[in-house]
């Protein structure tokens, strides 16, 4: 049957007539039927401006999707086009710029608003398998059958606002036979012509030659979805009417009836889903074949001679056979699936299936399911806040992401998350309390404890990890924009470090999976007795995860990549203002199909769920990025609660030292880049600039030369090199503390202020004259604020004593050209990272982590690793 449909499919492909009125349609729907629609309408010279069909499901495009996508055509991958009853303003705007004449919609399982079904001039158009106003609403096709219809057929008519109630523009019809099912039906007329009918609907359309029937409420029936609840057979009604009844809710078919005075059930299914054959329900053999097609009987047949080459040692292959135990070993796996994947219709199927179906009857099974499709999992409901910007459509899910799924906080209670460009409400979020942190955790110690994360081969989990880098990847544009419409962060900036830094980090630490080793250790031995000893490097559990929102999903991947990569399952807290690229990080982890449970997204304050995830008893590891009196905190209600493991990067006053032998173009550069990288919001900037007298003034003068070249705007403007701060109360903690700088005695040489405009805009600044004792000198602004101070021409020690005059000790930096003096200042700054002759170089295989009250704990290479295991010493006598 699945080789007569791809025959009538490729005869429809070859011809192509064309006719002289042509029209620019809009497609709305999905599956093979929507794909066969929209090309055979292109062969007629109509054209496509634009296609409306379902989000990809496990990183798989709808076959419409594809089909468009391949021809350039704009698809646009809507979930949703109401919220609550409501048309999505954002969804309906794109859908209408594509200033479509005509909606076809060959089979759309989407409610569409009735603003885009009557926005264009000659309306919408709708195919319904049935012959209305028969058999109107879902599962048409079931109830022709299950209704004994002599008849069946497809009606295309005129989309109103009832259902399935519009005029008539054309239908077909067709006998139905006594042994029909929904498949054979559909395969062998309504597929088909109705592809036929759908081009010739459009061409009438265009040829001002279509009619509108009004439909009679004559004969008229409506009825409900058929699902497993109201399935079930009422045996007290003759044996034709259940016959109808199986036929009608049979799928390929797994249940059959033979009508001659009695009827004959061929086949049973289980609550599990297992089939059997009728004849063997009393039986103790066989319980989990099923009825096959004739397609798939020589499917099977051609699997079992596989079967029979690889395992040469076995004369004849059972049902009950065994891979394994007939000596097959993980290479026969390979050939295994790559033969059936030659010879059986490209059906994809993993090493993993052999091992989960181990016999030839299970192998079957399985593979019957993957060739049915009856194996694919329920797609995920997101209801994304959908926004057209930067030429794109982004989509933002806003809910808690536990356990595999998004949903609303347990209160119900929502924030709004502002754009620092303009002060506007992007969207509401979901504002997460205890009670989500805690449901949260238990799906994070489930995963890890029975669920197939923690059993999982590292190299199976580093290929997870592999493959969600790659969706990053795929989708920087989306995740860049969001992070710049969120953050603040410039656009271009966010697509290079906020989100290329993100993808190299995940690649990294995927690397990594299958390489985490212990090491055996040589001990002295209790003659005469032999000892072997070792360790093992084991995952903590749950790992609790903090981040702030100056790189939010940059912060993201440092520290969940290698959480991830050693085992554990994590429950992370993006920072309350900058939640949505965490919150689309995890739409993609469900498509890169990891595992329900092993990551969850609770967004929400700091106060509330930072502070249940410091006291959680069920969490091993907390890795907090933020400001060094929440750190202290942090690691007081750590130890308090159940002496969880800390890792903490917390605040910064990081020096840099110029010194007069310096490259002086270079170090213009670099300073710059070191102050007003991601508009100051960088945890290593350099808070203090300390520049040889000697050519202090030089320094001075060209660094303000290249400040009033710095274009402060939009940040979405590629043109743009200096976006808003993070947020208002930041913003104005910044102009305090240029106002502390002024009234301590400070220089400032520039900016200070606000920006005049909408949004959060910060002037670039530079201070001068800045001396030890002051504020500026000594607290991190986290902000575009450059403070300098000179040292004597010389005084190499004078210098280091003050860089290193501060309970910080994140990062540092030297610039100058003489290599021993570089050595030198690098071997005496006490910091965690020291740049020479140049600034802000960070990568994923450098550690990463501050001293003093800077923090202690590694984040990249693999040092970060060692965070997030325990070491099991394991001693043996033998």
């Amino acid at each position: 049957m699945l080789w007569t449909a791809n025959q009538i499919i490729r005869k429809l492909s070859t011809s192509s007539n064309y006719y002289q009125n042509k029209l620019k349609l809009a497609l709305i729907g999905q599956s093979l039927f929507g794909q066969e629609v929209y090309t055979n309408i292109r062969k007629q010279g109509h054209k496509v401006v634009g296609v409306f069909t379902v989000p990809d499901k496990d990183g798989k495009a709808d076959p419409l999707a594809v089909a468009a996508q391949k021809d350039g055509t704009p698809v646009f991958k809507f979930p949703r086009w109401r919220v609550k009853g409501k048309p999505i303003p954002e969804v309906v705007e794109a859908y209408k710029a594509v200033g479509a004449e005509l909606n076809v919609m060959p089979f759309c399982s989407q409610f569409i608003p009735m603003e885009v079904i009557d926005h264009p001039a000659y309306g919408s158009i709708i195919y319904h398998p049935s012959i209305l106003p028969l058999h109107r609403g879902a599962s048409a096709i079931n109830w022709t059958l299950i209704q004994g219809d002599k008849k069946a057929g497809f009606s295309i008519f005129w989309a109103d606002d009832g259902l399935d109630t519009g005029p008539i523009l054309l239908q077909r019809e067709c006998p139905v036979e006594p042994n029909d099912t929904v498949d054979s039906l559909y395969n062998r007329f309504l597929f088909p012509e109705g592809i036929k009918a759908m081009v010739e609907s459009v061409q009438l359309i265009a040829d001002g030659k279509a009619p509108r029937i009004n439909q009679t409420e004559e004969g008229a029936s409506y009825e409900g979805i058929q699902k497993k609840s109201n399935a079930k057979v009422n045996l007290a009604q003759p044996a034709e009417a259940i016959h109808n009844w199986i036929r009608g809710h049979d799928k390929v078919p797994g249940a059959w009836s033979v009508i001659d005075g009695q009827l004959l059930v061929r086949n049973l299914q289980f609550e599990d889903g297992k089939m059997i054959p009728a004849s063997k329900y009393f039986s103790s053999g066989d319980t989990t074949s099923m009825e096959l097609t004739d397609d798939e009987k020589k499917m099977a047949e051609e699997i079992r001679s596989i079967w029979n080459g690889i395992l040469g040692n076995i004369a004849v292959i059972e049902e009950t056979t065994d891979f394994f135990k007939s000596g097959a070993a993980s290479m026969d796996v390979v050939r295994l699936v790559e033969e059936v994947k030659q010879k059986c219709g490209g059906v994809q199927l993993q090493n993993e299936d052999v091992y989960m179906a181990t016999t030839f009857q299970d192998f079957i099974q399985m593979f019957v399911r993957r060739l049915r499709g009856e194996d694919q999992e329920e797609e995920m409901v997101i209801d994304y806040v959908a926004k057209y910007v930067n030429n794109m459509t982004v989509k933002m899910p806003w809910q808690c992401f536990i356990n595999g799924k998004f949903e609303d906080a347990e209160d119900g209670k929502t924030a709004d998350t502002i754009n620092p460009a303009d002060g506007s409400v992007i969207c509401k979020v979901a504002y997460s309390s205890v009670g989500d942190v805690d449901r949260a955790v238990a799906a994070a110690k489930e995963a890890f404890e029975v669920g197939p994360w923690g059993r999982m081969n590292p190299r199976d989990r580093g290929s997870l990890l592999y493959k969600l880098a790659d969706l990053m990847e795929e989708n920087q544009e989306e995740l860049a924009t969001i992070e710049s419409m969120d953050s603040g962060a410039v656009y271009t900036l966010a697509l290079k470090t906020h989100v290329g830094m993100s993808i190299q980090t995940f690649r990294y630490f995927a690397g990594w999976c299958d390489k985490i080793q212990g090491k055996t250790i040589p001990i002295n031995q209790a003659r005469p007795n032999r000892n072997l000893t070792f360790t093992r490097k084991e995952p903590l559990g749950v790992c609790a995860i903090v981040i702030p929102w100056n790189y939010p999903l940059m912060m993201l991947a440092w520290k969940s990549a290698a959480c991830l990569a050693a085992g554990n399952t994590l429950v992370l807290k993006p920072a309350q203002v900058t939640p949505l690229s965490a919150l689309k990080f995890a739409e993609l982890t469900v498509k890169a199909g990891i595992p329900k449970g092993v990551i969850n997204i609770i967004p929400g304050s700091g106060g509330m769920v930072g502070q249940r995830m410091s006291d959680h008893p069920d969490i091993r590891k907390l890795g907090f990025t933020g400001s060094t009196p929440i750190g202290k905190q942090i690691m007081k209600s750590c130890a308090l609660s159940n002496l969880k493991k800390v890792s903490l990067e917390l605040g910064g006053k990081s020096p840099l030292i110029i010194f007069s032998d310096c490259d002086m173009d270079k170090a213009v550069r670099m300073g710059m880049s070191s102050v007003f990288f991601n508009k100051g919001e960088n945890c290593i900037a350099a808070g203090r600039l300390f520049v040889e007298e000697s050519i202090h003034d030089e320094y001075i003068r060209r660094v303000v030369e290249e400040i009033k070249k710095m274009n402060v705007g939009d940040p979405l403007d590629r043109a743009t090199d200096h976006g808003p701060q993070n947020h208002k109360a930041h913003m104005d903690k910044l102009v305090e503390y240029c106002e502390v700088g002024l009234k301590e005695g400070a220089t400032l040489v520039y900016g200070g202020k606000q920006v005049d405009r909408p949004g959060f805009f910060m002037e670039p600044t530079l201070f001068t004259d800045v001396e030890d004792h002051m504020f500026i000198a000594k607290e991190e602004s986290f902000g575009p604020i450059m403070v300098v101070s000179k040292f004597k021409d010389g005084d190499i020690d004078g210098v280091l004593q003050r860089a290193n005059d501060t309970e910080f000790g994140l990062a540092s930096g030297v610039f100058t050209r003489d290599i021993n003096k570089a050595m030198y200042v690098s071997e005496r700054l006490d910091a965690g990272t020291v740049f020479v002759n140049t600034y802000n170089k960070t990568d994923v295989a450098s550690p990463f982590g501050g001293f003093k009250q800077s923090g202690f704990g590694k984040d990249l290479g693999e040092d970060a690793l060692n965070e997030y295991l325990k070491t099991k010493a394991v001693t043996v006598e033998y």
